[in-house]
């Protein structure tokens, strides 16, 4: 660990003695009649909130549970969410946040990982749960169940554990039997807070450990000073609480302006979308959104796409992939509001790189956050001049500590201070940054570098366009050339050699796709991102 620099952006650091449930829940002492998170169930007021988040942190101590051990939470977007993590937290323990949309497998594999000493999971996601315990030799002392479905797997109660399983409650119940907390542990900024499990093309998922302090930063250099969030907002998110992203979205950010959030547990389908910016849940339209390429993409192409007069929406934030110019501009233009583009990580928590409400440059991820430094470095080492492409580094205070258990990653993500991101950019003569996709997804053509997102980027220009992915095809003499897979939009049509055309009148001649599938879609993660390695093992398979 390092020391906490006294300040950073100009914001002051929190003190040494520091639980960031305890900050958040005091920031809001004065709004205890206010809606603080709204699911299809109801509302959660932050008074009510309060109440919950201490008396979620006298359960998990009352099972014996010691200073930062971990509690795995798997559970979808609802308002047992914040109250399960911010209790963990409250009570000096360390939620492990997964996400909804893995194989019992993998959970298996988390609880191990994490030695997690008790489970907060929502009833339909226990089947899997149940599962990854019969895998694992990890014993869990404590299973508590938010909104079991009836029947419970098996059908049997949720107080009949089976033989060598550990007592499983339901999660109402758990939080009447305790009383509220009357003080939270006594942890410092530098203390284990959480953990996030930060995927990658290959190998098993990272624990990545974040600080007390890390969220404080977060919301303090880039939701306060960059979005400028009000507590007037009403925030909607379609990334999950279980993503960086999506963490900062929907719960520290909001919760650090006193605004209101909307959580939702289905998939952020567009239609499922369209109907919470129309205020047909809990009666409150968003004014802030916070979204990704690909969900933009679908929600423009998607015929039920509202009326700028029928949303609310002030702000909207994209990340989690590169925003082409063409989609924002044309957002633009249907609802008046710019995306504010930005790039953040696991490892840094949340956003460093950022356009902003009052500056947009489309086709650029923007300019630093105010407290985070960036540099662009060779594969040596070394620095790279102005506009050619170099590996990413950020500097800034909200950097994970560590993968837990994994030395050799640590030591080569995390130097000197430095985190590398994993994604090559180019600095612009004005100062900002333009994505050139991620280092092992690069591809040199005849020597020279091409950026994939260049190419995906002008393809989506086309009118016939919905999605695009561009990885590297070895060609009949072994030199690596582009490959394009393309979706197209219904009802639309186009030829390989059409779509060909197309990008080499907007590109140099070198950059066009040489290779066009068409498929129906695209491999992605839960967030929507494209998986190209997919597309990648899919190539090398293929004789």
């Amino acid at each position: 660990m390092t020391d906490t620099p006294p300040t950073a952006g100009g914001i002051a650091a929190p003190p040494v003695r520091f639980n960031f449930a305890q900050h958040l829940l005091g920031l809001n002492t004065g709004r205890a009649g206010k809606a603080a998170f709204v699911d299809d169930q109801g509302v959660l007021t932050y008074g009510v909130l309060d109440e919950r988040v201490r008396q979620m942190a006298a359960g998990l101590r009352s099972l014996g549970l010691r200073r930062e051990e971990r509690v795995l939470l798997l559970m979808h977007d609802c308002t047992d969410w914040p109250v399960s993590f911010l209790g963990a937290v409250y009570a000096g323990l360390v939620p492990v946040a997964v996400n909804t949309l893995l194989t019992a497998d993998e959970y298996a594999y988390m609880l191990e990982h994490s030695r997690a000493q008790a489970v907060l999971v929502s009833g339909a996601l226990l089947p899997a749960l149940a599962a990854a315990m019969t895998r694992s030799d990890h014993e869990v002392r404590q299973v508590i169940v938010s909104r079991p479905l009836a029947p419970v797997h098996g059908g049997r109660a949720l107080s009949d554990a089976a033989p060598g399983q550990p007592v499983e409650i339901e999660f109402e119940a758990f939080l009447q039997a305790h009383p509220p907390a009357s003080k939270p542990a006594a942890t410092g900024a530098d203390d284990p807070g959480f953990w996030l499990y930060s995927s990658g093309s290959t190998g098993r998922p990272k624990g990545t450990v974040h600080s007390h302090a890390n969220p404080y930063w977060t919301a303090e250099l880039y939701g306060k000073a960059v979005l400028q969030l009000q507590q007037s907002d009403v925030c909607f998110s379609a990334a999950k609480l279980f993503f960086a992203y999506g963490l900062g979205n929907g719960l520290t950010f909001p919760m650090s302006v006193g605004a209101t959030t909307l959580l939702m547990p289905e998939r952020p389908t567009a239609e499922a979308t369209f109907k919470r910016w129309l205020g047909q849940v809990g009666g409150l339209k968003p004014t802030v959104f916070f979204g990704a390429p690909t969900g933009f993409a679908g929600m423009l192409a998607n015929p039920a796409l509202p009326a700028r007069t029928a949303v609310s929406l002030r702000l909207v934030s994209s990340a989690g992939e590169a925003l082409p110019a063409d989609l924002g501009e044309r957002f633009k233009r249907h609802f008046g509001v710019d995306i504010i583009d930005g790039i953040g990580s696991t490892e840094m928590l949340h956003i460093f790189l950022s356009n902003r409400p009052e500056r947009v440059r489309y086709g650029s991820t923007g300019w630093p956050v105010p407290g985070y430094a960036v540099e662009l470095r060779s594969e040596t080492g070394a620095a790279v001049p102005e506009g050619e492409p170099g590996d990413l580094f950020i500097q800034g205070p909200s950097a994970a500590m560590m993968y837990w258990g994994n030395r050799a990653k640590t030591r080569e993500t995390f130097q000197g201070g430095w985190t590398k991101s994993g994604d090559k950019y180019v600095l612009n003569a004005d100062g900002s940054y333009t994505y050139s996709g991620r280092s092992d997804d690069m591809l040199k053509v005849s020597g020279i570098y091409v950026s994939p997102f260049e190419v995906e980027a002008t393809l989506v220009q086309h009118p016939a366009v919905l999605e695009a992915a561009v990885i590297g095809k070895e060609d009949a003499e072994g030199l690596v050339k582009t490959k394009a897979f393309v979706v197209i939009k219904p009802g639309a049509s186009v030829t390989e050699d059409q779509l060909k055309a197309f990008v080499k009148e907007r590109l140099a001649p070198y950059k066009y796709p040489r290779f066009i599938e068409f498929l129906d879609d695209l491999p992605k993660t839960a967030t929507g991102k494209i998986q190209r390695f997919k597309l990648r093992e899919l190539e090398s398979g293929r004789p």
